[in-house]
Protein backbone atom coordinates (compact mmCIF):
# COMPACT_ATOMS: atom_id res chain seq x y z
CA UNK A 1 0.00 0.00 0.00
CA UNK A 2 3.12 2.16 -0.31
CA UNK A 3 2.61 2.74 -3.78
CA UNK A 4 -1.00 4.09 -3.58
CA UNK A 5 -0.21 6.37 -0.38
CA UNK A 6 2.55 8.14 -2.47
CA UNK A 7 0.63 8.36 -5.52
CA UNK A 8 -2.27 10.17 -3.00
CA UNK A 9 0.53 12.24 -1.53
CA UNK A 10 1.56 13.29 -4.87
CA UNK A 11 -1.91 14.02 -6.52
CA UNK A 12 -3.06 16.28 -2.87
CA UNK A 13 0.81 18.36 -3.69
CA UNK A 14 -0.53 19.22 -7.52
CA UNK A 15 -3.56 19.82 -6.25
CA UNK A 16 -2.54 22.24 -3.91
CA UNK A 17 -0.05 23.64 -5.70
CA UNK A 18 -2.34 24.71 -8.56
CA UNK A 19 -4.93 26.09 -5.62
CA UNK A 20 -1.93 28.42 -4.50
CA UNK A 21 -1.21 29.04 -8.12
CA UNK A 22 -5.23 30.68 -8.66
CA UNK A 23 -5.28 32.39 -5.07
CA UNK A 24 -1.88 34.29 -6.31
CA UNK A 25 -3.63 35.16 -10.03
CA UNK A 26 -6.43 36.49 -7.94
CA UNK A 27 -4.43 38.09 -5.73
CA UNK A 28 -2.62 40.19 -8.35
CA UNK A 29 -5.53 41.07 -10.07
CA UNK A 30 -6.72 42.56 -7.01
CA UNK A 31 -3.77 44.52 -6.13
CA UNK A 32 -3.91 45.81 -9.98
CA UNK A 33 -7.73 46.95 -9.14
CA UNK A 34 -6.40 48.40 -5.71
CA UNK A 35 -3.16 50.22 -7.50
CA UNK A 36 -5.24 51.72 -9.98
CA UNK A 37 -8.06 53.15 -7.94
CA UNK A 38 -5.47 54.58 -5.72
CA UNK A 39 -3.57 56.28 -8.52
CA UNK A 40 -7.09 57.53 -9.22
CA UNK A 41 -7.98 58.60 -5.92
CA UNK A 42 -4.59 60.45 -6.09
CA UNK A 43 -4.94 62.10 -9.17
CA UNK A 44 -1.95 60.73 -10.80
CA UNK A 45 -2.16 59.05 -14.21
CA UNK A 46 0.55 56.52 -14.35
CA UNK A 47 0.50 54.20 -17.42
CA UNK A 48 -0.04 50.30 -17.54
CA UNK A 49 3.00 49.28 -17.51
CA UNK A 50 3.74 51.18 -14.18
CA UNK A 51 1.03 49.86 -13.14
CA UNK A 52 1.19 46.01 -13.73
CA UNK A 53 4.88 46.72 -12.16
CA UNK A 54 4.12 48.15 -8.96
CA UNK A 55 0.76 45.47 -8.16
CA UNK A 56 3.75 42.90 -9.21
CA UNK A 57 6.16 43.96 -6.38
CA UNK A 58 3.00 44.10 -4.18
CA UNK A 59 1.71 40.40 -4.86
CA UNK A 60 4.87 39.14 -5.01
CA UNK A 61 6.15 40.70 -1.65
CA UNK A 62 2.88 39.76 0.17
CA UNK A 63 3.71 35.97 -1.18
CA UNK A 64 6.85 35.97 0.48
CA UNK A 65 6.25 37.24 3.48
CA UNK A 66 3.10 34.70 3.96
CA UNK A 67 5.24 32.10 3.23
CA UNK A 68 7.88 33.00 4.89
CA UNK A 69 8.22 31.03 9.07
CA UNK A 70 7.18 33.41 11.73
CA UNK A 71 8.05 30.79 14.76
CA UNK A 72 11.27 31.53 15.47
CA UNK A 73 10.35 35.21 16.27
CA UNK A 74 7.80 34.19 19.17
CA UNK A 75 10.95 33.20 21.53
CA UNK A 76 11.62 35.56 23.84
CA UNK A 77 14.65 33.42 25.58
Amino acid sequence: MGIFDSFGALISSVIASLVLLVFAILSFFVTVFIVDVGAGLADFSPTGDFVVLSAAILAGAAIVAGATPMAGMGDTE
